[in-house]
């Protein structure tokens, strides 16, 4: 074999040996132990990596968890066995937690919603329809219809029904808040799954124009507002629920002439007293 050949592998191999040696050296003076319950509580965490949890996703989460005091019940897509796990391998209480879900905070579909004279033609992207033309509604407040938010969502709990309006299907809901993200209308909210009352409108247009666009609108009367002691303000023409304020009974609801405040669900077995002002 050719002596320069022989030269050159010796010190390859010679360089390589150093080289090895040199990283493994490093390797154990800079390396950083991470705690094993990073690991273990990612290994319990979902792996959705949605960003639900506020960080950049599970691995992420747990490291805050373990490193920087984040709560173990932070998940809302494993919900609460996953905070119970959790709790478990940091030893630790997992505290009450209350499943948050989305609510669409407009009502007015294809039926309620008037529409414009020269009708839209074009993708059916809610998020197009807003840069191009607003849609096909005369409201500019509303649903657009194209059910961006269905298509966000990555565990089925959405459908457009037969209103042109989403709905929400609460038991495969994760709360991980794309179809928040993905509504370009800002119409979806979350919410505790115990929350009852809303206002389903989101038109800050004044009451005549309300009235034109929509028929479930609301048209900014105010009542709600008047009679809640501080539990609802009016921010224009749009009624703001303060919900650590709110006192259910006293609001007028059978008063709302167009629907806009009221029940998700309605309630059993509550009975009110008339308290409305008339107009």
């Amino acid at each position: 074999m050719d002596t320069a050949l022989l030269i050159a592998i010796a010190t390859m191999g010679g360089l390589g040996f150093i080289f090895a040696g040199g990283l493994a050296i490093a390797d154990k003076k800079l390396r950083v132990e991470e705690n094993p319950l990073i690991g273990r509580i990612n290994d319990v965490l979902p792996g959705a990596n949605c960003g639900a949890c506020g960080k950049a996703g599970c691995y992420d989460y747990a490291v805050n968890i373990v490193e920087a005091g984040a709560p173990v019940n932070g998940c809302p897509v494993g919900g609460e066995e996953t905070a119970r796990l959790i709790a478990e391998i940091m030893g630790v209480d997992v505290g009450s937690t209350v499943k948050m879900v989305p609510r669409i905070l407009c009502r007015g579909g294809n039926i309620e919603a008037v529409k414009k004279a020269a009708g839209y033609k074009g993708p059916m992207s809610c998020s197009v329809m807003e840069i191009v033309s607003g849609g096909d509604k005369l409201c500019y407040y509303g649903c657009l219809g194209g059910g961006d938010c269905v298509e966000a969502c990555t565990f089925g709990a959405m459908f457009m029904n037969d209103d042109g309006l989403p709905e929400v299907i609460e038991d495969l809901c994760t709360g991980c808040k794309m179809c928040v993200n993905a509504c370009p209308r800002n119409i979806i909210e979350m919410h505790p799954i115990d929350r009852n009352v809303f206002v389903f409108c989101k038109n800050q247009d004044d009451p005549k124009t309300s009235k034109n666009v929509c028929s479930v609108a609301c048209i900014g009367c105010g009542i709600c507002a008047r009679k809640s002691e501080g539990g609802i303000e009016m921010n224009g023409f749009l009624p703001i629920i303060s919900y650590d304020k709110l006192k259910e009974e006293l609001i007028p609801f059978d008063k709302c002439r167009t629907g806009a405040i009221g029940y998700l669900r309605e309630p059993v077995g509550k009975v009110y007293t008339d308290n409305a002002e008339t107009k």
